[in-house]
């Protein structure tokens, strides 16, 4: 059974370039103004007891689909179902009066949401006790910090008990505590088989809150799925934008350069080689070359090349680089004394490969980079990227993910 169901739904906004163009318009009967679209084709179900996140970059429709779940906005076109009793955490401050004291805005608020009084008298004390504003609950909120807004505002929505409970970023002003406080009663929400919609910029949040998460962008859905799916991509994507700015502010770099500085560099692209790489490649333990794996599996990264000269001494190594944003992740090198380093032979074709126990990078693409350089490690003859590597999104957070082994003993 659903207990939010959307379909549909549009919503946009006149855009006016004076205050003036909206009497013009009423009285010329001609249109004055530009349709900003903030939500397009939106379709999604909650069901009973499931959770949802909602996330994406500032100005993707986020806030406005969370006033048209709870009705503050109405739909351009499209429809919006609830069932049963919905509270909402909107804008700081939403549903209160900031003349009446803290204690007369329980009432007020609670009535909104439909409790009858004599239920909320019974509630009273369980609220300004989950609040912690015992000191305060009779001044005027307009005297409240914003955390203290919060703190009435998510004691009232969750003490009140709705069979949907929405949510919009409005944890972020709270202090560690009484964040750790909220997060408890939502998981204690959730147990009781409610619905809930959470939109953030907390990831973890969002991970380990919802079941569902989607992703919007631009106001339409890009992405929707498990949650730590969704935010994995999400999170990735985020990586890559910053390095693709700052790819783009290198690439404007070089094209600045002089053109002494590129004639050096053409000579030095004609610094005879000792051997060129033929490809790198990632296996798996079978010998399969692959282009996705997962978190922690074992993979071995290959290099062939082909020795130019006689007598060639030569170093390997691999490179991890994220994004192809020139950032190395990881680099592992054969200058070490149990590997061999030559002299090869003119022809010779060699194959390099390394065995990694346990791919750490936790989400994301990825190059191997292999590359052949002298015994110095300053003259690198030629380096070589693989096809690109995706790596299976996985529950966690961050970049890496390390392989590890947990212990508890009682003493």
């Amino acid at each position: 059974m659903h207990s939010i169901s959307v379909n549909n739904l549009n919503k946009d906004f006149r855009i006016y370039a004076r205050p003036q163009d909206r009497l013009l318009e009423l009285l010329l009967r001609q249109p004055r103004h530009r349709v900003f679209h903030v939500l397009q084709d939106v379709s999604f179900d909650v069901m009973e007891g499931k959770s949802l996140g909602i996330i994406g970059d500032n100005g993707a429709g986020k806030s406005t689909l969370m006033k048209l779940l709870v009705g503050t906005l109405q739909p351009s076109s499209g429809t919006v179902h609830t069932k049963g009793q919905v509270a909402a955490l909107l804008e700081l401050g939403a549903g209160f009066h900031p003349e009446f004291s803290g204690r007369r805005n329980i009432y007020l608020n609670a009535s909104l949401l439909g409790v009858p009084d004599d239920d909320i008298a019974a509630l009273e004390e369980d609220i300004i006790e989950f609040s912690e504003l015992r000191d305060f609950i009779d001044r005027p909120v307009k005297t409240y910090s914003s955390g203290m807004y919060v703190r009435l505002a998510f004691s009232i929505a969750t003490m009140v008990r709705p069979d949907v409970l929405v949510i919009d970023e409005a944890l972020a002003v709270g202090d560690i505590a009484f964040q750790r406080k909220c997060v408890q009663r939502m998981n204690e929400f959730r147990a009781q088989n409610k619905s809930m919609v959470f939109c953030s910029h907390s990831m973890y949040h969002v991970q380990e809150l919802c079941d569902t998460a989607i992703w919007l962008e631009k106001g339409r859905i890009r992405e929707m799925g498990q949650s730590e799916e969704i935010v994995a991509r999400y999170e990735d994507y985020c990586n890559s934008r910053r390095s693709y700015t700052k790819a783009e502010e290198q690439a404007k770099a070089l094209e600045s350069e002089s053109s002494a500085v590129k004639a050096e560099q053409a000579e030095k692209d004609k610094t005879p080689k000792d051997a060129r790489i033929i490809h790198t490649v990632v296996r798996n333990t079978d010998g399969e070359i692959i282009d996705t794996v997962e978190p922690l599996q074992e993979v071995i990264l290959e290099l062939q090349a082909e020795i130019l000269n006689d007598n060639s001494i030569c170093y390997f190594g691999f490179a991890l680089m994220k994004d192809l944003d020139e950032v190395i992740s990881a680099y592992l090198g054969t200058d070490r004394p149990d590997v061999e380093h030559g002299p090869f032979r003119k022809g010779e074709i060699i194959t390099v490969q390394l065995r990694l126990d346990a791919m750490a990078l936790r989400v994301g693409n990825f190059h191997v980079l292999g590359g052949i350089n002298d015994a110095s490690g300053l003259l690198w003859y030629e380096t070589k990227l693989s096809k690109e590597i995706t790596v299976k999104t996985s529950k966690g957070l961050g970049v890496f993910v390390m392989k590890s082994e947990w212990k508890v003993e009682h003493n």
